[in-house]
């Protein structure tokens, strides 16, 4: 029998009750069971600290179509351990003028208390925004890239500041009480497509366009850094224009006004800003490092998703979880996965 095409899902002979949705790819099963196994720890006394170990959410405004998930890695579902990504999705404001703010956070790894840090930090971006909504909403629709850069970078390193102090209240060291956090704005008019990336620390920003996957991940200090196509990615399809070759777009303009160092740099790195037009047909996605890694390191699950996800219409809520939660050997972190399909 011939070999599976590359990228194909495979079935594990091992655990022959497994959906193919939930196999794999590669050469060989991941260590873990992908099905959750062994619940975490509940203390009595503090149940709303229980974190469920899938989240789903999804939504369509204008021209675009959101769905996201977040999921406890393999090995934490082995182990028992809660999950230490954290997943929200928010409206402010309503009609036109509305935006949407979506926060991926990753807490410590073997960090105490990891997953309310994910999760706290999470709420307070997400209350600042929603505080500035008007003024953010404006910025976006008038191309201000100078201010939206700024005015993220402000208040992200205001929310690494209560990090901070709460890692002193408890007599923690600031690397033991922090976490990663990737934001995407996005305009709820049906005519400003413009999608702003903001954060903090590990994960990834990627594009699906034509078929081939764009690693979009702005390095810190850069403005509005675009990838092109990467290396193993969308392999067997013709290769898109280079980013950097696009028609400028006011956002994308090069800007005079340097922005101001934070007070002191997050402990996960410095500030990350993309602002970028998306196109019909593109597919921008923003990851934890649990799924970014994998993305960046089997080009079989990278051409899985470019395959599932390449699409005019999004995947419903189910499917889009089953694809996010490929298995990859050697990839076992939790995964959480926020993409934006452009009609």
């Amino acid at each position: 029998m011939p070999p599976p095409p590359e990228g194909a899902l495979r079935a594990d002979p091992s655990r022959p009750w497994r959906a193919a949705a939930a196999s794999y790819v590669g050469d060989e099963p991941p260590t873990y069971e992908t099905e959750p196994t062994t619940l975490p720890v509940t203390d009595p006394e503090d149940l709303r600290d229980v974190v469920p170990d899938t989240v789903l959410e999804g939504a369509r405004y204008g021209t675009l179509t959101l769905r996201a998930a977040s999921l406890r890695g393999d090995a934490a579902r082995y182990r028992g351990e809660p999950r230490r990504d954290a997943l929200l999705a928010v409206r402010f404001g309503t009609g036109d003028s509305a935006l949407i703010l979506v926060a991926v956070a990753s807490g410590q790894r073997a960090a105490p208390g990891a997953h309310r840090v994910a999760r706290e930090l999470c709420e307070w971006i997400a209350g600042a925004v929603g505080g500035n909504q008007a003024r953010l909403t404006e910025d976006i629709h008038t191309a201000n890239r100078g201010a939206l850069s700024s005015g993220l970078h402000r208040l992200t390193d205001r929310a690494y500041g209560r990090l901070r102090a709460g890692a002193t209240v408890r007599g923690l060291a600031p690397a033991d009480h922090t976490a990663s956090v990737r934001c995407l704005l996005l305009p709820a008019h049906p005519a400003c497509r413009t999608r702003v990336f903001f954060g903090v620390g590990g994960g990834g920003l990627f594009r699906l366009r034509d078929g081939v996957w764009q690693d979009l991940e702005p390095d810190g200090g850069e403005r509005d850094t675009v990838g092109g196509p990467v290396i193993g990615y969308g392999s067997g399809r013709p290769p898109v224009q280079r980013a950097a070759q696009e028609p400028q777009h006011p956002q994308q303009a090069p800007d005079p006004d340097p922005t101001p160092p934070p007070e002191s740099e997050p402990v996960h790195g410095p500030f990350r800003f993309r602002a970028s037009v998306a196109r019909p047909g593109d597919t921008l996605l923003l990851c934890s490092a649990g799924l970014a890694e994998p993305l960046r390191g089997e080009a079989a699950l990278a051409d899985r998703l470019a395959e599932r996800w390449d699409t005019a219409e999004a995947p419903g809520l189910a499917a889009f979880l089953a694809d996010a939660q490929t298995g990859v050997k050697g990839y076992a972190d939790d995964r959480t996965a926020a993409a934006v399909w452009e009609a």
